[in-house]
């Protein structure tokens, strides 16, 4: 078990107000924020809205959090500032699960725009004067017949809103100046569509050197929106061209199906904010950012998912938490263990798990892992680059019968200097071999 000073660390994070240190995800284990709308505002800092996910029988909950930094490795968690029950004036009354949310500043108002699936799929709009909330004096949204999810604010350089959402097709109306009513006249039913851009839900838009992005959950991969995609245009409400991926988050669980985000400027470097689900289901689901580039024709490379994130890599000599694991195969995925720790657990054998980047400086000289072994044991394979690259060393788990204790255990590694992905490639018989919390290296 991890020492009573880092437990007590991270119940100190999880409450609100208190710095996050992370890299990805961005959130604390014990937490699932999916869906993240990243925005910066005039204060400086970087805020990001999103669902919350609380159970592996649904999406999302009752409440919305806030994540806000000002380097992007130390993270403010902002809870509760809007919900549909319970006590207070933030409170829309509604008693009807909130999903995927956005939130845009205009005038002295910060404008945060929710979804409710049931009943009808609702929308609506609540109102603050401070970006983390709370949010207060909800209104509903009416916008007629072409109720759907996934609400997204585009405000252009003339101050003009635009309203973005829908499954499958992508609707987009202009918002009148009250930033709580349609031009009903000027509702476009098919912006994008799934058969010519891969729409598929999740629409979020920016501007760049005069091109519109129109960003969503893109539907062209292994018949699951995994991916976020993108389209440009010159004009707001297009037509749009198919641009391509900029991140899928394919084997970051085994139960994964979905992806939704965004991307923002920070700092002068752009990321793409997108999620990653956990505990072998489509929910749980984790908010993670990574760098990405624009190339001279406007057009955005894909990037691939990482441990490191917006950071840099790794440090093999600190500990790596199990839940940083950005790549899994086979049966493995990433579990709640207590209130506010994460493990990668039901490991069988030939899964793998990958760490992106890990930084081994100039040599290190041991392994070292915590597991709570199962009732048959098992061993794990590390190395370097690829599941079949440069060896690090092997550990033998041992078997037990109890299968309630957490043990370290060490071994000798191999020559390695630098930067190098990091795999961990499980063996052994039996239905779950062992858990794991942490890897070192000494």
């Amino acid at each position: 078990m991890r020492n009573m000073a880092l437990n007590l660390f991270l119940l100190t994070v999880l409450m609100a107000g208190h710095p996050l240190l992370s890299q990805n995800p961005i959130v604390p284990p014990g937490l699932y924020m999916a869906d993240p709308t990243a925005r910066v505002w005039k204060d400086g800092q970087l805020y990001v809205y999103g669902s919350v996910d609380e159970s592996t029988d649904y999406y999302c909950s009752h409440i919305y959090h806030v994540l806000s930094t000002e380097d992007l490795v130390n993270w403010t968690l902002h809870r509760n500032t809007f919900a549909s029950k319970g006590d207070g004036d933030q409170v829309d009354y509604s008693d009807a699960l909130l999903f995927a949310p956005d939130c845009v500043k205009k005038g002295n108002n910060y404008y945060l725009y929710y979804c409710q699936p049931d009943p009808d799929h609702a929308l609506g709009v609540a109102v603050s004067r401070s970006p983390v909330g709370p949010f207060q004096k909800a209104t509903a949204i009416d916008v007629g017949e072409h109720n759907q999810i996934d609400p997204c604010l585009f405000i252009d350089d003339d101050g003009q809103a635009y309203y973005i959402w829908g499954q499958f097709t992508c609707k987009m109306a202009r918002m009148k100046k009250d930033m709580r009513t349609l031009d009903k006249s000027s509702i476009t039913d098919s912006v994008i569509t799934e058969r010519e851009h891969h729409f598929h839900e999740g629409a979020h838009m920016i501007k760049r050197n005069g091109i519109y992005y129109l960003l969503y959950a893109h539907l062209g991969r292994a018949g699951m929106p995994t991916c976020i995609g993108y389209s440009t245009s010159p004009s707001p409400m297009g037509p749009f061209t198919y641009g391509g991926v900029i991140v899928d988050n394919d084997h970051c669980d085994p139960g994964n199906w979905n992806n939704h985000g965004s991307i923002m400027e920070y700092g002068g470097q752009w990321y793409v904010f997108y999620h990653r689900a956990t505990h072998n289901s489509a929910m749980m689901r984790k908010a993670c950012m990574e760098p990405i580039h624009f190339n001279e024709d406007g057009s955005i490379d894909e990037v691939e998912m990482t441990s490191q994130g917006a950071g840099p890599p790794l440090k093999a000599k600190a500990r790596i938490p199990a839940e940083r694991a950005c790549l899994l195969h086979g049966n493995v995925r990433i579990e709640a263990f207590s209130e506010n720790n994460e493990q990668l657990a039901e490991i069988r054998d030939g899964d793998k798990a990958a760490y992106k980047y890990i930084d081994f400086g100039t040599g290190v000289d041991s392994i070292l892992v915590h597991i709570k072994p199962g009732a048959s044991g098992g061993g794990i394979s590390l190395k370097a680059g690829m599941p079949w690259g440069t060896s690090l060393g092997h550990l033998d788990i041992p078997a037990s019968a109890k299968g309630d204790q957490w043990i370290t255990i060490s071994t000798k590694a191999e020559e390695i200097e630098g930067i190098h992905a990091l795999w961990l490639v499980f063996e052994g018989d039996g239905e779950e071999l062992f858990d794991l919390d942490w890897i070192a290296f000494k």
